[in-house]
């Protein structure tokens, strides 16, 4: 009986510290970056609303969410890892961020048509 809570304390405290360990590393990867200040408000807001829910993006906020693949993932993992969002889906986020990034990407490789 012993030996099953010491093993249990003992996957809590791995499973504590990886948790602050790729918190710290999304962090890290944001600040040395400089992620947070690569957008506007309003097109972070846009950006989030299209991931997090059925929004779309607009061009002009396309222009700044390409501004770096890094910045895009890392701000999304550390927005999975807040406990506001513990009931969202990990995987459904990850793929709507996915295919908002590429959207954003096609938006922006495609040629304007001519005036």
């Amino acid at each position: 009986m012993a030996t099953l809570n010491v093993s249990s304390v003992l996957v809590v405290l791995f499973l504590t510290c990886w948790a602050v360990m790729a918190t710290k590393g999304n962090d890290q990867i944001i600040k040395e970056n400089n992620c947070e200040s690569k957008m506007g408000l309003p097109c972070v807001l846009e950006a989030f609303t299209s991931i997090f829910n059925t929004r779309s993006i607009s061009n002009k906020c396309c222009s700044e969410v390409v501004l770096g693949k890094v910045c895009h993932s890392a701000l999304v993992k550390r927005t999975l890892e807040n406990p506001l969002f513990k009931d969202l889906n990990p995987g459904k986020i990850i793929a709507k961020s996915i295919q908002t990034w590429n959207n954003c990407l096609a938006l922006i490789d495609s040629p304007s048509p001519s005036t």
